[in-house]
């Protein structure tokens, strides 16, 4: 499984836990993973997440999902924007907002992970993983 399919498993994962409200979801962790879920907690999508040691060799992440106080869903909407088949690059100046600015894309910088408004900030470019609301 290459890196794109599996933060698309990532997204479909957490996409499903929500939609039928658990508290958390288990994915296979990664670092690039691990950084999509500090994104995630930073811009308040999610309580927080936690890396499980399966054994020595395999860890999970276990992502603690967030609701409003009356249960709405604060991810209405998680998608793939790059696919393996088509990969999807924006430079700062031309990085789209998402639904007027009230969701987010996530950008693989060569700063690292970003959001759509941080890359714009620091005027860099990089791979549009995803997008959510």
């Amino acid at each position: 499984m290459s890196h794109t399919d599996s933060i698309s498993d990532m997204l479909t994962r957490i996409r499903n836990a929500v939609h039928a409200t658990h508290e958390s979801v288990e994915i296979p962790a990664s670092k690039l993973k691990v950084q999509v879920a500090e994104v995630l907690k930073k811009e308040g999508y999610i309580n927080s997440y936690e890396l499980l040691e399966i054994n020595p060799v395999k860890k999970n992440i276990k992502i603690l999902l967030k609701y409003g106080p009356r249960g709405e869903k604060l991810i209405s909407g998680i998608q793939k924007v790059s696919k393996p088949g088509l990969r999807v690059y924006t430079k700062s100046k031309d990085s789209k907002r998402v639904i007027d600015g009230l969701g987010i894309y996530i950008i693989s910088t060569s700063r690292g992970l970003r959001t759509d408004r941080q890359a714009r900030k620091e005027k860099v470019g990089g791979e549009v993983l995803c997008k959510v609301w």
